[in-house]
């Protein structure tokens, strides 16, 4: 692998409080050297990138994407999705099991991991957390965190019965690793198709309550404490796209109070309110649905106090004959792998005055923790050499008719967007350059 020299960057976190240019060498797929600008002016590199003007990150981190591949191909491949991830900034995704079938063994991981599948930047994946995400029987955890997992999930499906829950949470601490949650009482949910409250009733639409999806991280929550206090166990629970105050809540406090959780926030739910559905648009039907405006601005606030640990996508291609029917018969879910930084840079930079730092470690360093994914989401020497070079000050127009993604189905198109992509790196190798 040849050497990549890049000169005159601002990094973005900086090791040292200084503003200096920092040059930076790539060297086997890792970070070789990060010295003042000019150091190597006498090294002789093939392979170099002038990155004036431009901010130097780590490679960002997803932590919840859905490919879609095996079974649905004709709305997204793991080569295709991968593609538009790295055109995003991103360097590592985690795909959820919801394929068809259900990833839910070490063969269907083994499968999804395999180079055959063309994945443009690093792939993880978390399985199943119970067979066929049917909440029933646990999946075989052991074998399959042995094949690669980072923890399991039955994403799009909550783990309902309490038993069930409470054996994840038991077999994935023993394995030091996370159930990741959908909280969504979906007893509460049948039929709905939006967010509950006024503006549902006007459009004459069935609504999800908060308490749908407060109730289960509440439960789980209680499960967590009460498996600490009677086992030798601290289980990691991670809360996927939280969206409500009222959840945000419980995880403030069940962080306080020591126990073990994480969650994440969907650039859709901190930009986006609920009457982004006005008019019928499926392209903004999403379950967790949008929600109220004061959800919207509790999200914002949990991101500046730390409730929420990292930002994800929930990355969710569907073709445009399935979003192209009536409302309610619309699949939930929206593209968001090319639209993630420029969401943030422009609502929680600009909008909200956030630090470019800690925008940047929501989408890097913090889901690189959340996961233990070690020498990722970090500039620094003997790290892999996951990086995204961009224009922090830039501002542009996203057009869904231009995305990497197979599908379009994106509330987002025609909107501005701060922060220009002009290469993304992963393991020392150029993914994607503007």
């Amino acid at each position: 692998m040849s050497d990549l020299l890049i000169r005159n960057a601002h990094l973005v976190p900086l090791s040292t409080p200084s503003n200096e240019l920092r040059d930076l060498l790539v060297r086997d797929g890792r970070i070789a050297a990060i010295e003042p600008q000019g150091a190597f002016d006498r090294l002789e590199v093939k392979n170099t990138m002038d990155a004036a003007g431009l901010t130097l990150a780590p490679g960002l981190i997803d932590v919840h994407v859905h490919l879609r591949e095996p079974g649905q191909t004709y709305k997204e491949t793991i080569a295709t999705g991968t593609r538009a991830a790295a055109a995003g900034g991103f360097t590592t995704v985690v795909a959820m099991p919801n394929t068809l079938p259900v990833n839910d063994s070490v063969t269907s991981l083994n499968w999804m991991l395999a180079p055959e599948r063309g994945a443009q930047v690093h792939l993880l994946a978390m399985p199943a957390a119970t067979i066929g995400s049917m909440g029933e029987t646990l999946s075989d955890y052991e074998a399959i965190a042995r094949a690669g997992a980072v923890g399991f999930t039955d994403d799009g499906k909550p783990v309902l019965e309490d038993h069930i829950m409470r054996a994840a949470l038991v077999a994935a601490a023993r394995l030091d690793l996370p159930i990741s949650q959908h909280a969504e009482d979906i007893r509460m949910t049948g039929g709905c198709s939006m967010n509950a409250g006024p503006l549902a009733f006007r459009m004459g639409l069935r609504g999800m309550t908060v308490e749908a999806e407060s109730s289960i991280v509440e439960r789980d929550i209680r499960l967590l404490r009460e498996i600490e206090a009677s086992e030798n166990l601290r289980p990691h629970l991670h809360v996927q796209h939280v969206s409500t105050s009222r959840a945000l809540a419980a995880i403030r406090e069940a962080k306080r109070q020591g126990l073990h959780v994480t969650c994440e926030a969907a650039p859709h739910h901190f930009t986006l309110n609920e009457h982004a559905v006005e008019g019928y648009n499926a392209n903004a039907k999403m379950n967790p649905p949008l929600r109220a405006e004061q959800d919207r601005l509790a999200i914002i606030e949990g991101l500046f106090d730390g409730t929420v640990d990292c930002i994800a996508t929930d990355h969710a291609p569907h073709a445009a004959h399935e979003k192209e029917v009536e409302f309610e018969r619309a699949p939930n879910g929206i593209t968001g792998l090319e639209t993630a930084l420029g969401l943030a840079l422009r609502v929680l930079h600009r909008d909200h005055g956030m630090p470019l730092a800690r925008v940047i470690a929501l989408m890097s360093t913090q889901p690189a923790t959340v996961l233990q994914l070690e020498d990722r989401g970090a500039l620094q020497v003997g790290a892999y050499a996951d990086l995204v070079l961009f224009d922090a000050t830039a501002e542009w127009v996203f057009l869904a008719a231009n995305s990497l993604s197979k599908s379009k189905n994106t509330p987002f198109d025609h909107d501005a967007m701060l922060g220009q992509i002009h290469a993304t790196i992963c393991e020392g190798r150029i993914v994607y350059r503007r």
